[in-house]
């Protein structure tokens, strides 16, 4: 070949695409206006829970592998789940359980937590925002009055805005009874006081450099003091509702459910309600050793609120604009610790989707036979992760910027087809 051949050749080279197929990948775009995303920390036994196999034994000396509790028929013909969710058995035409979520991280909670939140490995140089974030940070609030991201638990970073800064960040609570704490004037502060101090403020903070870190607080500390205030925290007042609703919600936790669908109500876009905040049996969903001989406590409590949270939005039309999501840090394998317990997943979970407009069908995807790992439609963490985006109406593969430095929604999540129409 000679220099004028090589060069018109490698001219050609250069104007092709680097990839072969340059088809664009269709994304699917839902209408869901809020999510309610539900935290079973500690790590959720799927095969003991919405994903049942063969009865196991953990008692004699020769254990056998398998479910803790029988299962059950569902609304949804083909589709069981265990005894001990047999309210959410009876919805669950509005419910799909994806069985074949999975990730490589199982060895550290806070590792996997930190994944499921923010769909990423921890990084050195980089703090990654949260789902809640991102999608408070794409959408906003619904309503004026009210953030866009509430968080009902114990806040920490692997449920914060990272490189999105305070304004995507989230106001929490512990206790559905006070509602946040620092939103309600002291008594001797009124209306006028209120605004003197503001003004006062007002020249300090207009010095602040735009998209600095101060210039984020600003924004932060200006949505909060536009909280202040009786508006605000009437959303928090639980005795409006019936008593009977209530009741049907059941304790703390379902209190914790009604109240997050107050707050859809009210216009806030993303609610992360965790469960089992005072630990029932001693170990959370972490079911090592004896964790597991109350295991069964935190399912019917989650049982309970789950299906009066679908029926109660379902019954106020507010279902399908609202997406629900059930998610925990990892699984648990069939076999058995020494004591009866059980050890960490991450070949193949469980985690679930309900309302928000999607397409449901009580499950998706197969495991196999002792839910160890995917048969068929296996769901990347990432792909779960594109899928609740899209169904909020957001593009997965769009890029957020960390300063200069483009970073997409999802490292190459694709949403699951089968959920959309």
């Amino acid at each position: 070949m000679n220099r004028r051949s090589f060069l018109t050749s490698a001219a050609a080279f250069g104007a092709a695409p680097l990839f072969a197929n340059n088809t664009p990948v269709h994304m699917p775009k839902g209408k869901a206006e809020h999510c309610i995303f539900i935290w079973l920390g500690g790590g959720m036994a799927q095969i003991d829970t919405f994903d049942p196999k063969k009865i196991g034994n953990n008692t004699d000396k020769s254990k056998v592998a398998g479910s803790l509790y029988k299962a059950i028929d569902t609304t949804v013909p083909g589709v069981q789940v265990t005894e001990h969710l047999s309210k959410t058995a009876k919805v669950m035409e509005h419910v799909t359980v994806m069985r074949t979520v999975n990730h490589h991280v199982i060895d550290e909670h806070a590792f996997a937590t930190n994944m499921v939140h923010t769909g990423r490995m921890v990084s050195g140089n980089v703090v990654y925002p949260s789902i809640g974030s991102i999608i408070s940070h794409e959408r906003g609030a619904v309503g004026g009055e009210v953030p866009p991201y509430i968080l009902i638990g114990y806040p920490n970073v692997s449920r914060g805005p990272g490189f999105l800064g305070a304004k995507a960040g989230y106001v929490y609570l512990t206790d559905t009874a006070t509602g946040p704490a620092g939103f309600t004037r002291p008594d001797f502060v009124d209306e006028k006081r209120a605004l003197t101090r503001e003004q006062l403020l007002a020249p300090l903070m207009a010095r602040a450099p735009k998209e600095s870190v101060i210039a984020d607080y600003k924004t932060a500390q200006e949505q909060a003091l536009s909280l202040s205030g009786p508006q605000f925290m009437r959303h928090f007042n639980l005795k409006e509702e019936p008593a009977t609703l209530r009741n049907e919600y059941g304790g703390e936790f379902g209190q914790r459910c009604l109240l997050s669908r107050r707050l859809v109500q009210a216009g806030v876009r993303f609610i992360e309600v965790s469960h089992n905040l005072n630990f029932m049996n001693g170990t959370g969903w972490d079911i090592h050793n004896e964790g597991y001989k109350n295991q069964h406590l935190l399912i019917q409590e989650l049982d309970t609120a789950l299906a009066a949270l679908i029926r109660d939005l379902k019954d106020k039309k507010l279902l399908d604009k609202t997406l629900i999501v059930v998610g925990t840090e990892f699984g648990r394998p069939p076999e058995f610790d020494g004591r009866g317990g059980r050890g960490h997943q991450g070949t193949t979970f469980s985690m679930v989707l309900a309302g928000g407009g999607l397409n449901h069908c009580g499950a998706y995807g197969v495991t196999d036979e002792l839910s160890k790992k995917p048969l068929e439609n296996p769901v990347p963490l990432v792909d779960f992760h594109a899928t609740i985006h899209a169904a909020m109406g957001i593009d997965p593969t769009k890029e957020l910027m960390d300063g200069t430095r483009p970073v997409p929604i999802t490292d190459g999540g694709k949403p699951v087809a089968a959920l959309f129409g």
